[in-house]
């Protein structure tokens, strides 16, 4: 048995959730906060048969595109001139972590 942890951006964690669950998949959600952004993340749980593993992460990848956007950013040039611009970042994606479940339990 594998525990899959995903980090999803907020805005695709319903598409993700939709996907995996409509593949059979249990999913617990945790909201999180992350990235130099401090930027909503959902992470996601989810306990599954080793067999299961690919289709899984296959689902959270057609869910969890990265994509660009533009956000305000700051400058400050040290004397007490500060300016605003855009900045380009990407966002979205997913970072999932596969581990081994040594013992499961449904109490």
């Amino acid at each position: 048995m594998k525990l899959i942890t995903a980090i999803v951006n907020k805005e695709d964690s319903n598409a993700v959730c939709k996907a995996l669950t409509g593949g059979g998949f249990s999913v617990t959600r945790l909201a999180t906060t992350g990235g130099f952004l401090m930027a909503g993340n959902m992470t996601l749980l989810i306990g599954t048969e080793d067999e299961k593993v690919d289709h899984c992460l296959e689902l959270i990848a057609s869910c969890a595109k990265q994509r660009k956007e533009v956000v305000p950013s700051t400058a400050s040039y040290g004397i007490g001139v500060t300016t605003a611009y855009p900045l380009e970042v990407t966002v979205g994606g997913a970072t999932v972590f596969v581990t081994n479940v040594e013992r499961f339990e449904k109490l």
